[in-house]
């Protein structure tokens, strides 16, 4: 099974069947997610008064980094000259 992030309409069915009082194993049941993913998000993602689909994926893009932070080629050049030393 491959691994796929909640994306922002998910968060907001999240939101919307917890507003209706339904449990976490039913949203993931809706969601077709595991149950422990859906109470995983809730709680990372949670604000102080309870979760917000906006707030819980605005937490969420923070976290996720697509493309991590390269070394420019200019600052190797100096790692490389310092390690020869």
């Amino acid at each position: 099974m491959n691994y796929t992030h909640l994306t922002q309409e998910e968060r907001y069915q999240i939101y919307t069947l917890l507003r209706e009082g339904f449990s976490k194993r039913y949203i993931a049941w809706r969601l077709n997610r595991s149950p422990s993913t859906i109470s995983r998000e809730i709680q990372r993602n949670r604000a102080r008064n309870g979760y917000f689909a906006k707030h819980a994926h605005k937490l969420a893009r923070r976290r996720h980094h697509s493309n991590p932070q390269r070394i420019p080629c200019d600052i190797w050049v100096q790692v490389i000259a310092y390690l020869e030393l």
